[in-house]
């Protein structure tokens, strides 16, 4: 690894800091009493003109209401701390059955030195989040590694054995062409081993800085950008929403995959080729001949993939497919502002003019299938997992797409842990740029039902 230990969460730490700037607060919360309000009037009483359409609410995704609100209360955050309630409702709720619960009112701190950073540099809370549920799944991977048995090594390979079977069964065992083909092509090779060990978590950064700054940071009302006016809405009509959702959505695909793995421990097929394995098992399993092309001679190996703390027995489900289907499917299906979703007419003689999508939307789709499909080679190829294992990759990730909202009911422990600390959580202070909804998995509801 070498330099790569300190590379490559240099970089990590970069993207991080480099999103908070991108998506700093220029303004911060309005000064005088009723400002915010009467933006928020202005901007959606103005023409409506496609650049200009703003309707709605925030677009947050989580129900909160302050106990002893007045219905015309100002969203101002420059009201005066005496006159914030100490309260706020919560909804909760499992399989329908919802339950309202008061929680600490956080807001009550919003003057504070620390909730007014919060404030001005926003995305540092995301960089929370991520660490959070990085970390809370790397802390079990490493509890799993370190008490790891030789019966438990025994009982990965057999699964792992079983799924090759299984593949078999159902005619999809392509692992071994796939990697043959690239081990005959050692330029494409050398390139597939970095996507595999320097893409995955760099790459999943990015996104949450992309998705964050189109959804919430370019629907500012507020907002001084050099290419966009003030007042001026021009990022996706979702709203935050959109990316709180993704963003639970990856915390859910981690749970997923950690109860998985823990339960049903799987060896990736470059750990089957092991010379000191004795036995009829040991001998089918090294006669597929899978290679390790990321760890072994030549190999491009990354700190995050090759260290003690790391359960090398977690293939089942492939989280790298998880996550980059998760981005892909973001990608491919945002909601773009109206200026950004017209289409172009392709005039040909003798026939009828086609009618194509915006070259924005040509991108997102171009760009939303090559990221997964991408990822999926580079796993295979690399011999780190097997079809099945990104087949259950993307099982985790449909779950925690559909199912994300049950993570709101962590809010109240959040509402308590924050009140301990005398922190205030930024709101987003932006409109929404259609007349719509979104549900509670952050997809964007247009009218009867329709999704963007």
């Amino acid at each position: 690894m070498g330099v790569g230990a300190f590379v490559e969460p240099f970089v990590v730490v970069f993207l991080l800091f480099g999103g908070t700037w991108i998506n700093r607060d220029f303004d911060g919360p309005s000064t005088r009493p009723g400002r915010w309000t009467q933006d928020r009037e202005s901007a959606v009483s103005r023409d409506d003109s496609p650049d200009s359409i703003s309707s709605g609410s925030s677009g947050a995704v989580e129900e909160d209401t302050l106990l002893g609100d007045s219905p015309t209360r100002s969203a101002s955050p420059s009201l005066l701390v005496d006159q914030e309630s100490k309260w706020r409702k919560r909804h909760i709720g499992l399989f329908g059955l919802k339950h309202q619960i008061s929680t600490p009112n956080t807001r009550v701190f919003q003057g504070r030195l620390l909730s007014r950073l919060l404030q001005k540099l926003p995305f540092l809370v995301e960089c929370w989040y991520w660490a959070l549920v990085y970390w809370i799944y790397q802390l079990g991977r490493a509890f799993s590694a370190l008490t790891l048995k030789d019966t438990t090594v025994d009982v990965a390979r057999n699964h792992a054995l079983q799924v090759i079977h299984l593949e078999q069964k159902l005619h999809i065992f392509w692992e071994l062409p796939i990697q043959h083909f690239f081990l005959k092509h050692p330029f494409l090779l050398t390139w597939i081993n970095r996507i595999y060990s320097f893409i995955h978590i760099p790459g999943t950064i990015l996104f949450l800085v992309w998705l964050y700054y189109y959804t919430t940071t370019r629907n500012r009302l507020e907002e001084r950008q050099s290419s966009k006016k003030f007042g001026e809405v021009s990022g996706s009509p979702a709203g935050p929403g959109l990316y709180q959702a993704r963003r639970r959505t990856m915390a859910v695909c981690n749970l997923l995959a950690f109860i998985v793995f823990t339960l049903w421990p799987c060896m990736p097929p470059r750990l089957l080729s092991d010379k000191h394995v004795k036995g009829p098992v040991g001998d089918e399993a090294r006669s597929y001949g899978f290679v390790d092309t990321v760890h072994g001679k030549g190999g491009e190996s990354s700190v995050w993939t090759q260290n003690k703390f790391c359960n090398q027995y977690a293939a089942m489900p492939s989280l790298h497919f998880g996550y980059s289907l998760m981005i892909g499917l973001t990608v491919v299906l945002v909601p773009l502002p109206p200026h950004h979703r017209r289409s172009m007419a392709i005039k040909l003689p003798y026939i009828p003019s086609i009618r194509l999508p915006s070259w924005r939307r040509l991108l997102c789709v171009i760009i939303g299938m090559l990221y997964p499909l991408t990822i999926l080679i580079a796993i295979i190829a690399t011999a780190n997992h097997f079809i099945l294992d990104a087949v259950a990759g993307a099982i985790v990730c449909g779950l925690g797409w559909w199912g994300n909202s049950v993570l709101l009911n962590l809010l109240p422990i959040e509402d308590c842990f924050l009140w301990c600390l005398r922190i205030h959580k930024p709101e987003p202070r932006t409109i929404d740029v259609l007349e719509g909804d979104f549900d509670e998995n952050g997809q964007w509801v247009v009218g009867k039902g329709v999704v963007v």
